[in-house]
């Protein structure tokens, strides 16, 4: 089967669910992935022929698609600050706005000249956010935490592809005393913690909804900042003086944490639009 037919195929099977654009993005994501030929490489070759491995894995592929299965958790990895996580439904798909988020943590621990910082991420998921942190700062010791089992292996393995030192633990966050005196004295507090009230699920995608994990999204609509509280205490006492803690944020609830996190006495709270404009991130810094 020449590769140009099987990309009608699967611009005919996938219209009307997305775009032109993100289906070209799509084939050509999985024609990499599973014939090892590149946009270019393809479009200097468009009478290609794969054989009939290829085809099946192409076909298994689009019919996943036609369900909205994310095309991350079809071909097993995700790309963040340019390195390469393995990724499935046991893991949160790493996403633009948490790249900012990084960016924010590893330019501010530059600018200020930490040595060798300690680095803590609470609820950890694929390891982007430790991981990214551990790769671009050498000297960092990063600890990461997170509740899933099968969550902090597919983390470890990522540590291992990026060939970084990262340290996890699992550890159910609301669990835990607010001193964790197993811990050293931190410079970063870091965590994207489960934000996205239940009352929000009827503006979210079915890529979304049914197959990205529940536990690392959804919270009651009673009591949507739990994990902020909780995670402001632990920082209250395991932050070094001058610590920095972030957040990756509810749009929704940017003012509600602001006040939440300054009411624990931290200074200089801190929030910031993501690239599409959304409050999606908070800083402060211990007193």
């Amino acid at each position: 089967m020449k590769l140009k037919e099987l990309h009608i195929a699967f611009q005919d099977a996938l219209f009307g669910l997305t775009d032109k654009e993100e289906i070209n993005s799509f084939f050509f994501m999985l024609t990499e992935h599973f014939v090892k030929i590149s946009r270019l490489q393809l479009a200097l070759q468009p009478d290609l022929e794969i054989n009939e491995e290829q085809r099946d894995l192409m076909l298994h592929a689009l019919e996943g698609l036609k369900k909205e299965r994310p095309i991350q958790y079809i071909i097993g990895k995700a790309f963040f600050y340019d390195l390469v996580f393995e990724v499935d439904e046991n893991t949160l798909i790493p996403r633009p706005e948490t790249e900012e988020l990084v960016d924010w943590i590893v330019s501010d621990v530059k600018g200020v000249g930490i040595e060798n910082p300690q680095v803590l991420d609470i609820g950890t998921g694929s390891g982007c956010i430790a991981i990214t942190v551990a790769h671009e700062l050498p000297k960092a010791a990063v600890l990461a935490l997170d509740v899933s089992e099968k969550a902090l292996e597919k983390a470890y393995n990522n540590a291992k592809l990026n060939k970084v030192n990262v340290t996890f633990k699992i550890q159910d966050i609301l669990k835990v005393d607010s001193q964790m005196s197993d811990l050293p004295l931190c410079s970063v507090i870091v965590s994207n913690p489960p934000y996205v009230r239940e009352l929000e699920k009827k503006e979210m995608k079915k890529n979304v909804l049914e197959y990205e994990p529940d536990t690392a999204l959804f919270v009651s609509d009673g009591n949507p900042l739990l994990f902020y509280d909780k995670i402001s205490d632990i920082a209250l006492t395991n932050l070094e003086e001058g610590g920095l803690l972030y957040f990756e944020i509810n749009q929704y609830l940017a003012k509600e944490t602001k006040e939440l996190v300054t009411s624990k006495g931290f200074k200089e709270v801190t929030l910031r639009k993501d690239i599409y404009g959304n409050y999606r991130m908070l800083k402060a810094i211990k007193a």
